[in-house]
């Protein structure tokens, strides 16, 4: 065993526990929204730090190819799908209003414009 493969294990096993910590948030938390940013910001980052793990052990495979396609499909789509999950759960109205601190998209849902991302 050499140091890359020490390396590429500590990677999965620390991509692996933000993966654990965010399936436990979206058991725990209370509402939608909350529940989405656990599903997207640990998930994602666990999810790179394993497919880094498994290119540095398949180093020189062409199997690396399409672990890179995989990261880079995961960070351009999460995005958005929160972003869209995000919305409907407000226009739905299953949040709580009471942990919001700022609460953005109101005057959008009001004036009934299309979208309601702040974008014009």
């Amino acid at each position: 065993m050499n140091v890359l493969d020490v390396i590429a294990a500590i990677l999965v096993l620390g991509g692996s526990t933000l993966a654990l910590t965010a399936a436990i948030g979206v058991l725990r938390f209370p509402d939608t929204l909350t529940r989405m940013h656990a599903a997207t910001k640990p998930q994602v980052l666990g999810l790179l730090l394993v497919l880094a793990g498994a290119a540095i052990r398949l180093r020189g495979h062409a199997d690396v190819g399409m672990v890179i396609l995989t990261g880079l499909f995961t960070v351009i789509t999460a995005p958005v799908i929160a972003n869209r999950v995000g919305q409907l759960a407000y226009r739905e109205q299953n949040i709580r209003d009471d942990l919001l601190i700022k609460d953005e998209m109101h005057e959008f849902v009001e004036n009934g414009e299309p979208g309601g991302n702040g974008q014009n």
